[in-house]
């Protein structure tokens, strides 16, 4: 399955509760087609002290959401856009914008 978005990329949400926003990506998972971004789709886990958290009580995380539900940012336009796979001068393939033709791989 070849995705157009990957880590770190900066994303919209299209869809959903928190449609509009604007985040990072910080997981991309290629099996279940799914992403995390930076602020999107926050709740709240209630959680028992463990080794790793020895306070325990309610932790804020980001949960998973649909790839299909957020779209890439382009900065040159402000907003949302399409991606499309393309060639740079020594013949690799690059992923371009589709509103300004902006090359986001270097």
């Amino acid at each position: 399955m070849a995705l157009s978005i990957k880590k770190n990329d900066e994303v919209v949400v299209i869809a959903g509760r928190d449609k509009g926003t604007k985040g990072r990506v910080l997981v991309v998972n290629r099996e279940t087609g799914r992403v995390i971004v930076e602020g999107v789709n926050r709740v709240k886990r209630h959680t028992k002290p463990n080794q790793k958290n020895q306070q325990g009580g309610i932790i804020e995380k980001e949960l998973p959401i649909a790839i299909s539900n957020v779209m890439l940012f382009d900065s040159k336009a402000g907003k949302p856009s399409r991606v499309r796979m393309g060639k740079n001068k020594d013949g690799n393939k690059v992923r371009v914008t589709v509103k300004t033709g902006t090359v986001l791989d270097s």
